[in-house]
């Protein structure tokens, strides 16, 4: 399987045209929570072993080093302001990243210090929804030895206007990847235990939210294989992208294939972006990969519309 491989069935659907598979930059030792920051035209990520932050200029083609000794920072967003929020496995903690000043969102839950954050989604009313698996502390190269404190490996949902931190999802062994649905309706959560265990699991659930803040009805979305769903998004459509070894798997709201992207190398995070949002960034072991699509991310898109409906 080669860069250059077409894309699966019904990728028609989703993916724009013609379109193949192009490998931007590489360089790294296990590529992950890419974003795309619409302002400076760049894509942002993380090389979590080698502890830094790497940049893919579109307006350029480089590739640069945004930071060094980061923390073992793993996935990231954009807030409501465009400002970067990003998990921190060193630092066990959600913290805000704007112009190079890092400061700390939240770093504790009950009392105790949080296992190792890994991904990050941001609400339409703001509030910062987290993923807090063990993995940096429990995998040397993700960041640095440590005990479970609060006994679990919860998802988290955080206000910054009143500083409250919440458990939201209990039932997952190893939350990693999560995003919302079109309306907020649903939460998806993938579990990745498979990757710590032989008999652990490779699926992505999904949640009912109610009242914007509670997750009830859990069930298994779909299984996701080989390899694990890591990292994911969701389209405008309700499409779900998510990661997997052997490239990205698009599913359908009902969990239905509709399309499959080979990649050459194990996926860990995807994100859309580019000038138009149609292009989607895939975080691939080694590289960063691109491939243009017919859609665009869910939440961007709800992002923009609740901004043009503001007086």
């Amino acid at each position: 399987m080669g860069q250059d491989d077409e894309v699966g069935t019904g990728a028609d659907r989703v993916i724009d045209g013609t379109a193949s598979l192009e490998r931007l930059a590489t360089g790294a030792s296990w590529s992950e929570g890419p974003v795309w920051l619409p302002k400076a035209r760049r894509v942002r990520w993380s090389d979590i072993p080698g502890d830094r932050i790497l940049e893919y200029s579109l307006d350029t083609g480089t590739l640069s080093v945004y930071g060094t000794d980061v923390g073992f920072t793993n996935g990231r967003t954009l807030d409501l302001e465009g400002r970067v929020v990003q998990c921190s496995h060193g630092h066990r903690r959600i913290e805000r990243d704007v112009a190079g000043t890092v400061t700390e969102v939240v770093a504790s839950y009950g009392g105790v210090r949080l296992n190792s954050p890994n991904d990050v989604v941001v609400a339409l009313d703001g509030a910062l929804w987290f993923t807090d698996p063990a993995y940096g502390i429990t995998s040397p190269h993700e960041g640095y030895p440590g005990i479970e404190e609060y006994g679990g490996r919860f998802v988290f949902r955080h206000d910054e206007r009143t500083g409250t931190t919440t458990a939201v999802v209990t039932d997952v062994e190893d939350p990693n990847g999560l995003a919302f649905s079109p309306d907020e309706s649903l939460l998806y959560v993938s579990d990745t235990s498979l990757a710590s265990r032989p008999d652990g699991n490779h699926h992505i659930r999904v949640y009912d939210v109610v009242e914007g803040h509670r997750c009830v009805n859990g069930r298994v979305f779909a299984t996701v294989g080989p390899g694990v769903p890591d990292g994911f998004r969701v389209d405008e459509r309700g499409n779900l992208w998510t990661s997997a070894l052997d490239g990205v798997h698009v599913l359908a709201p009902d969990g239905a294939d509709v399309a499959f992207v080979p990649v050459p190398e194990k996926v860990g995070n995807l994100c859309f972006g580019g000038d138009d949002g149609r292009t989607l960034f895939i975080a691939a072991t080694t590289s960063l990969y691109s491939i243009r699509t017919s859609v665009r991310d869910a939440a961007a898109v709800a992002r923009a519309r609740q901004a043009a409906s503001r007086p």
